[in-house]
């Protein structure tokens, strides 16, 4: 190998690192900070604020086939989560206890079965439902084949 190649890999080497240690990585929170996942009433903003959040909320919606019961918020064998007729109470402590207690005639309680982040989570997407949060943090599209208008575009009721 000649000289001057050598000399040449070793500066392109050299320059090649010098880009890469330059470049900074942008940090993403794909997680909420463990403070908000222990505490047992974490304030709302935290998880109504963090569309991750409302995401993962919709997925466990999917995955606990609240559908089967709620009709993709509209009402059915359980209540309508889209309107402003909530038996409960809509704030986010009601709708907690509700996922997490269950409620009589038909709610199963959620308690053993997910975490406290996960029913915050489910809280947070509930209430995208009937626009109780805000349009920029709201699930923007459906990943389902059923296609129905996005939370972040449905009116409150």
């Amino acid at each position: 190998m000649p000289c001057w190649m050598s000399i040449t890999f070793r500066a392109f080497v050299s320059a090649l690192l010098l880009v890469a240690s330059a470049c900074e990585r942008e940090q993403r929170q794909f997680q909420l900070p463990a403070a908000a996942a222990s505490s047992p009433s974490p304030e709302r903003t935290r998880y109504e604020e963090n569309a991750y959040a409302v995401s993962q909320g919709k997925t466990l919606f999917r995955w606990f086939n609240c559908n089967g019961c709620h009709a993709a918020g509209g009402g059915g064998m359980g209540p309508a989560l889209m309107d402003d007729d909530w038996r409960y109470g809509r704030e986010a402590q009601s709708v907690y206890a509700s996922i997490m207690q269950g409620r009589p005639n038909g709610m199963p309680a959620f308690q053993q079965r997910i975490t406290e982040d996960q029913a915050w989570q489910l809280v947070a997407y509930v209430r995208s439902m009937s626009g109780l949060i805000a349009k920029d943090v709201a699930p923007g599209r459906n990943d389902g084949i059923a296609a129905g208008e996005p939370e972040n575009f449905r009116d409150k009721r």
